[in-house]
């Protein structure tokens, strides 16, 4: 499944439905037909000289800083004319973007820098990094053998903005351990109709109500999508809003009553990742999580740790891709682009991915990865790993309103915290959202397209 191609034709028609098409008149910032970073001419990588010294800001996803010094190591043994800094930008990919955000313009930027799935875009549109295409081409990118879907998730205009690194999709997590004592199958539920079924059992093991929820920012807004695609719903249709649609609605009535009526869910606390610390910890007996989180919770937990597809819903099953790529700053010289370009191809290559794969359980992005031998063995010493890899070819790409209107996620995210936190009524919950939603697509979208 690849992304729909976004147009100016689609953004203006964004702009005509969110009354914003007053603002696409605005001259204010880069543009991507008329300059700015975004439209950078192509440049003869021929005659350009690779950087000595590259600087790569990063979170480490999957706390794999060691993994990343790693590659940085292996690239220099084959590249010692080119040293990579690896700069710690931030604790996850929100505080990564918001670092690149105020590099603009200053001396400060790095030379390649984390693009997760609701960050990249906004990059794009401020002009701060460049199109892959003709450095790929230099370089002899194989961005056939990337995964269509990951590698097109980074697509606009025929141009794709950045290469995948530490993807990902949530998972359901269950304890073995807790699934036995409670009598039922070693598996996941199969739909979530199931899991109500199965739920009164794992509550009277547990004590509690068994599924654990992570409320944070990019994250309560990414699994949902689970339940609302799986009843028919959607953030949006490309640029046309559909927090009011009735199945939209529904799904946030059916998380609602999960919590407050019917008191087999509940959210964690603890910070951002308090619901994988409440599983790992054997508090909750299920939860919903990253494939990143894979190998933190196999070395956390104490029971035997199961891993399913997300439940299906009443429209079938539902699942996003995530996680962050790599992208690189449009505001480097061209030799600093170019020994940027060459790390980022060392460390997408398929030894890389499958290691970083069997290292920290996001999905390799190589498709010939997959079925190499280091993948092999990491499948059959940890079958859980293979699960996000067979998901992946039930998954499609997220609604725009969330990924590319900057902060989308966070309106849609407090949306949820309210309906989950607060048990408010969705469509209050929702209608608040889309304001703000429509606002921010007026002030941070259409004045720079």
């Amino acid at each position: 499944m690849t992304t729909p191609e976004l147009s100016r034709r689609g953004l203006l028609r964004l702009g005509a439905l969110l009354g914003g098409t007053a603002a696409l008149a605005a001259c204010g910032g880069p543009s991507l037909s008329e300059g700015g970073g975004a439209a950078q001419a192509d440049i003869d990588w021929s005659g350009v000289r690779p950087a000595d010294r590259i600087t790569w800001w990063s979170n480490h996803p999957g706390t794999s800083i060691e993994l990343e010094q790693e590659y940085i190591r292996r690239f220099q043994a084959q590249n010692p004319g080119i040293t990579v800094n690896l700069v710690t930008a931030g604790k996850n990919y929100d505080e990564v973007a918001q670092r690149f955000q105020a590099a603009a313009g200053t001396d400060n930027a790095p030379d390649l820098v984390g693009a997760s799935d609701v960050w990249w875009f906004r990059y794009m549109i401020n002009g701060q990094i460049i199109p892959l295409e003709g450095l790929a081409q230099h370089l002899q990118i194989d961005t056939a053998d990337f995964n269509r879907t990951l590698y097109d998730d980074y697509a606009f205009d025929g141009k794709h903005w950045a290469l995948p690194y530490a993807r990902s999709t949530p998972l359901f997590y269950y304890n073995r351990d807790v699934w036995q004592r409670a009598g039922l199958p070693d598996r996941a539920p199969e739909t979530w109709d199931e899991f109500e079924q199965w739920a009164p059992a794992l509550a009277q093991v547990v004590g509690r109500p068994p599924l654990g929820l992570g409320t944070a920012t990019s994250w309560g807004a990414w699994w949902f999508y689970n339940f609302m695609w799986g009843r028919g719903g959607a953030y949006s249709q490309e640029w046309t809003l559909t927090l009011d649609k009735p199945e939209t609605l529904d799904a946030g009535e059916y998380v609602r009553a999960l919590v407050h009526d019917k008191k087999i869910a509940a959210p964690t606390q603890g910070g951002d990742d308090g619901y994988v610390a409440d599983f790992s910890a054997g508090v909750t007996a299920c939860t919903m999580a990253s494939t990143g989180s894979l190998r933190g919770i196999l070395q956390q937990a104490k029971f035997q740790v199961g891993t399913g597809f997300l439940p299906k819903g009443p429209a079938g099953p539902a699942c996003p891709t995530g996680g962050t790529g790599v992208a690189i700053a449009s505001s480097r010289t061209p030799e600093q682009q170019l020994a940027a370009g060459m790390f980022l191809k060392f460390l997408t290559e398929p030894a890389q991915t499958a290691h970083f794969s069997a290292g920290t359980g996001y999905m390799p992005v190589r498709t010939s990865a997959v079925e190499s031998p280091e993948m092999a063995a990491v499948f059959a010493s940890t079958p859980q790993a293979r699960t996000a890899v067979d998901q992946l070819a039930t998954t499609r790409v997220q609604d725009w309103a969330r990924t590319f209107v900057p902060s989308g996620d966070q309106y849609l995210t407090t949306a949820i915290q309210k309906i989950v936190l607060q048990n408010e009524n969705p469509a209050t919950a929702f209608s608040a959202a889309a304001a703000e939603i429509k606002t921010s697509y007026e002030q941070n979208v259409a004045r720079y397209i």
